[in-house]
């Protein structure tokens, strides 16, 4: 073998290999490989069903094949050049052809090409988004002493296109009587213009990379979680949308947000500068010549 081969570690690839394939059978299905006879038979929304499943099933492999090769030390250039491919498959090819299967596709006939344009402009914003992260990464790597950040430059694509299919389902469900997504799908079109925009900003988004299996959190905080997918598992039809697009509007308010709670919400310890640690340190000490103070706590 040579020397220039890369090395193949094969759980994190196994899952980025997941993310890919979830993104490719998601395609299959919006253009109508599998689902025909449903569709013919009166329920469009069919296929739809089962590609957004599929790019939420996605979302879970790109999450953890990262925080697999984090935690097992087997973080490599191939993976991460490969991770990407898969993302612009999974979260950048199949929401945009699945949103322009639903709605752009009728603006072809009204506005001279609108509909290509928009998913054009999606695609290409989430492909050089990824690029832009790949940089980073690389320029970050030739730099020593540098820790690596905890948070992305401008929203995740796997985020954007959460925010997409987790709305298109949402509003699916909403009218699944009438078996037609309504009036509201000529939002995602907008939706799309956005999250392009927001993909290429420096907005900073967390990345929450510091959670892991080893993570350690207060009871009321493991107690939240498991609320939180106990009712995410019995609301499936509009839950994922309350998550990715509070994700989406807490990278918008985070500035505003204060670093105490930024660190407390991102499991982020080191958002906290030395300035806001002494500052913290500082309230939990008494005050000098309190007399309540215990002098054994002055020693």
């Amino acid at each position: 073998m040579s020397d220039q081969e890369p090395r193949l570690y094969v759980l994190p690839n196994l899952m980025t290999a997941g993310n890919l394939l979830c993104g490719f059978i998601a395609i299959l299905h919006i253009v109508g490989r599998f689902d025909g006879e449903r569709v013919i038979a009166g329920d469009p929304n069919f296929k739809y069903y089962w590609a957004i499943g599929l790019i939420l099933a996605a979302c879970v492999f790109d999450a953890l094949d990262g925080r697999l090769a984090r935690m097992s030390g087997q973080s490599s250039d191939f993976g991460r050049e490969f991770d990407s491919i898969a993302d612009i498959v999974s979260f950048g090819i199949a929401p945009a052809l699945l949103v322009h299967d639903i709605v752009l596709a009728e603006l072809e006939f009204t506005s001279g090409g609108l509909g290509y344009l928009i998913a054009c402009i999606y695609l290409v914003c989430g492909a050089m988004r990824l690029a832009r992260f790949n940089c980073l990464a690389a320029a970050s790597e030739g730099k020593p002493n540098t820790s690596p950040s905890t948070s992305f430059r401008g929203c995740p694509i796997p985020a954007a296109a959460g925010v997409i299919v987790s709305l298109t389902l949402f509003l699916i469900w909403l009218n699944e009587k009438e078996h037609t997504i309504g009036r509201w799908k000529y939002m995602l079109p907008v939706l799309m213009v956005l999250l392009s925009y927001l993909m290429v900003s420096s907005i900073a988004y967390p990345s929450f990379k510091s959670i892991n299996w080893r993570t350690k959190r207060s009871f009321h905080w493991v107690l939240i979680t498991i609320l939180v997918v106990v009712f995410t598992v019995r609301n499936w039809q509009w839950m994922p949308m309350v998550l990715f697009v509070s994700y989406l509007l807490y990278g918008l308010v985070r500035p505003w947000i204060s670093r105490k709670w930024r660190a407390e919400i991102e499991a982020e310890p080191s958002i906290l500068t030395e300035t806001d640690t002494t500052e913290l340190e500082r309230e939990k000490k008494p005050a000098a010549g309190d007399e309540k103070t215990d002098p054994a706590a002055l020693i």
